[in-house]
């Protein structure tokens, strides 16, 4: 059965005709079913430029599941490591035997993330202090979402692969899954452009986060550029083949449970936070990228939506966007039913 999906579309045009966003480019599908749209604007400052298909978004944070998740879990079942190996067998630097991977997963390290400065430092320096982080009182104990734990899983992927984690990922995912539309260092004219930065300038074909900016290569945290093609594709990749055989059944089976070391649902799996569906309650994948991206997969019901936009162009407004992107994703999980 195909569903329409018209509330959610009206929710997706109001955030472009609200202004939070400059423009869209979406697909919802059913199986075999899609609709797809790409509306609005690339570009507003300092000229207007529409939005075309075939334009590459910096993706963010869905870096950390395309990528970095996918070669970590291919990782593990390849018996290369494990989940419940020490961070320090990987990363000695860092000086807390008791993260293990599985923490660093599920975002439940404790790591605390603030590092004075942090934007004036180079990538050396940049590397250092993230290393040098502690973890808190809530190791364990509380999910709380930060890139320290993708950062860190993409050094451990360098160490057993002598490669820089950015290639790794290209090689070892995008390659595979014919994601020809995707790269760490694309086109800048076929790049929607992210913030007006006071330093930076307009930031175009170049990644928009920090950390990412500065560690280059060498981030697993973000720094993807995608197309709405090959994020669905990647999508239905997932439902239909684990990945062209990257993952395995009982792989796409761990990553429907909740994976964190506390009693109770907290939401996050091996990578992905989880949702629950409205009719029968079992978990969806679901993630989404800081410049103004989602993705979430049913791989019980055969349902996915990308959402990609550069919502931070020409700059953010977390108090405006965050709650209207919640509001898209609720109404659509009550659509899917």
């Amino acid at each position: 059965m195909a569903y329409e999906y018209s509330r959610t579309i009206k929710q997706i045009h109001q955030l472009v005709e609200d202004g939070i966003a400059p423009g869209a480019s979406y697909a919802i599908f059913d199986g075999q079913h899609e609709i797809s749209e790409v509306f609005g604007n690339a570009q507003v400052v300092p000229t207007i430029e529409k939005l075309q298909v075939g334009m590459q978004y910096d993706v963010a944070s869905l870096t950390k599941v395309i990528g970095t998740t996918t070669v970590i879990m291919h990782m593990v079942q390849a018996g290369k490591l494990s989940v419940e190996d020490s961070v320090q067998a990987y990363l000695p630097e860092f000086d807390d035997s008791r993260v293990k991977i599985r923490h660093l997963l599920t975002h439940t390290s404790g790591i605390e993330g603030y590092i004075p400065n942090r934007d004036d430092l180079d990538a050396i320096h940049l590397h250092q202090a993230l290393l040098s982080l502690t973890t808190s009182k809530n190791f364990g104990q509380q999910v709380k979402y930060a890139d320290i734990g993708l950062i860190y899983l993409g050094w451990i992927i360098e160490k057993l692969y002598q490669q820089p984690v950015q290639q790794v990922i290209t090689t070892e995912v995008l390659g595979p899954l014919k994601m020809m539309g995707s790269s760490f260092s694309p086109l800048k004219e076929n790049c929607v452009p992210t913030q007006m930065h006071p330093t930076r300038g307009l930031i175009r074909g170049v990644v928009h986060d920090p950390k990412a900016y500065t560690l280059g290569a060498h981030c697993g945290s973000a720094g993807l550029f995608s197309t709405l093609t090959d994020v669905v594709s990647f999508a239905h990749q997932m439902i239909d083949s684990n990945l062209n055989g990257l993952l395995t059944d009982s792989t796409r089976e761990l990553l429907q449970v909740d994976q964190t070391p506390m009693a109770g649902f907290h939401g996050r799996t091996f990578g992905w936070r989880l949702l629950q569906d409205r009719n029968d309650q079992h978990n969806i994948l679901y993630h989404t990228g800081y410049t103004g991206t989602w993705l979430t997969i049913d791989l019980v019901t055969n349902q996915a939506f990308v959402f990609l936009s550069n919502r931070v162009h020409p700059n953010d407004n977390n108090s405006v966007y965050l709650p209207r992107r919640d509001q898209i994703i609720s109404t659509y999980l009550d659509e899917k039913c």
